[in-house]
């Protein structure tokens, strides 16, 4: 990869030999002219990070912040602005233009790929960043319009940051992916955050049945709180005879392979089974299906300040998932999120 010679410090935390998170000050390239250059103000810790650890990465990826400068050819966003970040899209491609950003036919390089798409590094050599275009576990990162939310200037960005993935993934799914009606029935597999956003959303919608299945009685009483009609302990012998076949959607977040035989089971002729785990779709019997989803199926700049809207209503508490961690204790929350002591925990910079 070639590297920007202009650059600032910055303080980042990198992922070394030994999947730790250590600080370092690091030098980040000057905006380009599509770039935008963000304060990091709070960041969400996802388990799309968890799964990322790799030697050199600056991982991070639902930040938000205030912008600082911005490139020529910048026309959404002025220093000063704030803004939420989400997943990158390059804008140009034939999804992109269909107004389907999560398709981008360049997904994986930009938000996996740690690099530009024209495969330069505003990093130094040896640091991997623009991890989902942000790797916002730093002071300061480049975004591009695409993928990040102008937001009022008085809304929280510590209570909003873990929008722009694993919410906008739960949500979205059932919002804009399976378009939930009111009276229909759903079951959501696993109460972390993007299976409480599920629940949270399905009661939005109007679903008439919304059942929560989780091995821990904390999380169950959330989802409950949260508007889970039913909650089925996936830990109890009997948890398979608990239900017929009569449910629209499940909803699975957890990839265990006895609870996907069991969603089958309970999914009524002609009900979808969402895989939230990368499995690929495919058909099942009696017209049931099982499809995967990306983000959601969301255009960030919609739907987040969609959920926005439902959150100042009430009708999505969002900071009920949240735990917050001072970004130099980053590694404990880290910890905390791999052990599941934390449903979403969220860094926040003095």
């Amino acid at each position: 990869m070639s590297t920007d010679t202009q650059s600032r410090k910055i303080h980042a935390a990198v992922v070394d030999s030994h999947q730790h998170l250590a600080f370092q000050q690091l030098d980040l390239a000057e905006p380009l002219e599509n770039e935008v250059l963000v304060n990091i103000v709070a960041c969400g810790i996802c388990h799309t990070d968890l799964g990322f650890m790799t030697e050199g990465a600056i991982l991070g990826h639902e930040g938000a912040g205030i912008v600082e400068r911005v490139g020529s050819a910048v026309t959404a966003v002025k220093p000063g602005d704030h803004v939420l970040l989400s997943y990158q899209s390059c804008g140009k491609c034939a999804p992109c233009e269909d107004h389907q950003p999560y398709a981008c036919e360049h997904f994986t390089k930009l938000n996996f790929g740690f690099q530009r798409l024209d495969g330069s590094s505003a990093y130094p050599e040896k640091v991997h960043g623009h991890f989902f275009g942000q790797s916002a576990f730093a002071d300061y990162t480049l975004v591009t319009e695409q993928n990040l939310v102008k937001v009022d200037a008085d809304l929280p960005l510590n209570v909003l940051a873990p929008l722009g993935c694993g919410v906008q993934t739960g949500a979205g799914t059932v919002l804009n992916t399976l378009k939930v009606q009111p009276g229909e029935s759903l079951m959501v597999m696993g109460t972390g955050a993007v299976g409480l956003s599920a629940i949270m959303a399905a009661k939005i919608a109007g679903a008439k049945t919304i059942i929560a299945v989780d091995r821990d009685p904390a999380r169950l009483a959330l989802a409950s709180k949260l508007g889970a009609t039913e909650t089925i302990n996936s830990d109890q012998e009997n948890y398979l005879a608990t239900l017929c076949p009569h449910l629209d959607y499940v909803i699975d977040t957890t990839g265990i392979g006895h609870l996907d035989e069991f969603a089958q089971e309970v999914l009524k002729a002609g009900g979808t089974l969402v895989r939230l785990t990368g499995s690929a779709s495919e058909p099942l019997t009696q017209g049931r299906k099982a499809i995967s989803v990306i983000q959601g199926n969301s255009v960030a700049q919609e739907f987040l300040p969609q959920l926005i809207t439902y959150w100042q209503q009430g009708e999505f508490p969002l900071e009920q998932l949240i735990t917050y961690y001072d970004f130099d204790d980053i590694n404990r929350a880290v910890r905390d999120a791999k052990r599941g002591n934390v449903i979403k925990a969220v860094l926040v910079w003095e």
